[in-house]
């Protein structure tokens, strides 16, 4: 379980940006987080994932608190994939940094094998993202934070990287928490819904049915 209790972050002395949210993700379960820009989504997928350290409360899977060394088992997603790499590697080592994926599951995520020997800015954002998306979960990872991953992307790319990102959850029983503008996309995906306003987070809406 990825728990948060009574969480709250703020940058300088003042209004905090986030305060006293607490929510509970089970392993297997999407959760879809909606709210204004500016609002502290992305800030809130951060401190979820060990990128930040909260101001006040505490982030734990099963009890525990995040490890500060090795493989996090929370992985935040950024949108803009190119700040997450290493521009003067080529994107093999990027993506074996974490772990060396199966040819099979290369190909489920759209990577073709010649990307591998090009340098990150040879690729297009649909493209690195993939490879982004597919280093996050190496072995380890329980729960992944995807923070509007496939805005920036046609369609085509974000149902396929969609599509891939599922099945690699449902088969590993993977935590999904999806940040995002786009409110059919939440409507497919997750079963409950939160929307962050006012540094706090409150139900939106719940999805009957499973991701």
């Amino acid at each position: 379980m990825l728990e948060t209790h009574q969480l709250s972050f703020h940058f300088a002395a003042g209004t905090p940006l986030l305060a006293d949210i607490s929510l509970r993700l089970a392993p297997g379960e999407w959760l879809g987080i909606s709210g204004d820009s500016g609002s502290g989504k992305s800030t809130l997928g951060k401190l979820l994932s060990g990128q930040l350290t909260p101001s006040q409360g505490s982030v734990q899977v099963d009890g525990s608190p995040l490890p500060t060394r090795g493989l996090r088992p929370v992985q935040w997603l950024p949108q803009s994939p190119e700040l997450a790499v290493n521009p003067r590697w080529r994107v093999g080592k990027i993506l074996r940094e974490a772990w060396t994926p199966s040819d099979t599951l290369m190909e489920a995520f759209g990577i073709e094998p010649q990307w591998l020997k090009r340098f990150p800015s040879a690729l297009s954002g649909g493209e690195l993202q993939r490879v982004c998306v597919l280093r996050a979960l190496a072995p380890g990872v329980r729960y992944a934070v995807a923070d509007e991953i496939s805005t920036m992307l046609d369609p085509i790319t974000q149902l396929s990287l969609w599509q891939a990102l599922k099945a690699h959850a449902e088969h590993h029983q993977l935590g999904v928490i999806v940040i995002s503008h786009d409110t059919a996309l939440l409507n497919r995906l997750c079963h409950q819904q939160w929307h962050l306003a006012g540094g706090s987070l409150r139900i939106s809406s719940t999805a009957l049915k499973a991701p």
